[in-house]
């Protein structure tokens, strides 16, 4: 485990346990990090979760790494760090390509992406060595799956928990109170560590939930108190003043998020919007 804790080098394979391999992706950034995780489980008949995006460099790095025993090629989610790497890799390996299904295009889908067959909450992918069951955690994406290898009690939670970070809640398809109870889940599933797209292994998942779900609360207070100084108020008017603790580069992105809460506040009846201009109508 040592070796997990390492600064994470895309294209290196690290040893996690007995069962699970992971392979970063060249694609480090501000949304990413250090690169999207691959993970490759069992030693006999293989499962492969998120390729990641196209790159013949992690497509080469998989393939050394899977040779001819990959059974399947597992997606949490059609993000495009995620899945489109699905298709050459089972061009080159013959495997199955499994995932929840497309959604509609909001300009950040792998609309390329055609599951062989589709996972639902519950269903269970097993071997002589593991058993892989699918968790449905729609929020980040509606057709986001996490997977559960329930002889570890290790969940790959792609993005709907990343290390390091928060993850960004994207309207239309993106949906905060969707997120929030996808995350209170959790708390109900009997889990050692999660294994995030993005970074190192977590191993206290359920504060780590925890503080993920504190961390939102807050954020929406923040959004609640923001409106003291102006109600109505535009995205832009607010996005100053709810991320005032993030860095200006960020807040593109953030003003995605922002959108989320807002949205959540008006489908409780604490917020209406209008011609752009969102009003607090409830504390």
């Amino acid at each position: 485990m040592a070796q997990a804790r390492e600064e994470i080098v895309p294209g290196k394979v690290v040893q996690l346990n007995d069962l699970v391999r992971r392979i970063t992706a060249p694609n480090p950034g501000m949304m990413t990090g250090p690169g999207t995780n691959t993970y490759v489980i069992g030693t006999d008949k293989l499962a492969l979760i998120d390729p990641g995006p196209v790159s013949d460099t992690h497509l080469s790095a998989m393939l050394d790494a899977v040779g001819k025993r990959l059974k399947w090629i597992l997606c949490t989610h059609t993000h495009l760090d995620h899945s489109p790497g699905a298709k050459a890799l089972k061009q080159e390996t013959g495997a199955e390509i499994i995932g929840f299904g497309k959604v509609p295009d909001d300009g950040r889908q792998d609309t390329a992406f055609s599951p062989d067959r589709v996972l639902r909450e519950g269903d269970v992918l097993a071997t002589k060595e593991f058993r892989l069951r699918a968790v449905h955690t729609p929020g980040h994406a509606s057709n986001h799956l996490c997977y559960l290898l329930e002889e570890q009690k290790l969940l790959f939670t792609g993005d709907h928990i990343m290390q390091g970070s928060t993850v960004v809640i994207s309207p239309p398809d993106g949906d905060m109170t969707v997120y929030l109870a996808s995350l209170e889940r959790l708390l109900a599933l009997d889990l050692a560590a999660l294994a995030p797209g993005h970074g190192h292994l977590i191993e206290k998942p359920h504060d780590e939930v925890r503080r993920l779900i504190a961390h939102r609360m807050k954020r929406e207070q923040k959004v609640l108190d923001a409106f003291s100084k102006k109600n109505p108020a535009t995205l832009d008017d607010l996005l100053p003043l709810v991320y005032d603790d993030v860095p200006q580069r960020i807040h593109a992105v953030a003003r995605r998020s922002l959108h989320a809460h807002l949205i959540k506040l008006g489908n409780e009846g604490r917020a209406k919007e209008s011609g752009g201009e969102w009003r607090i109508t409830s504390a």
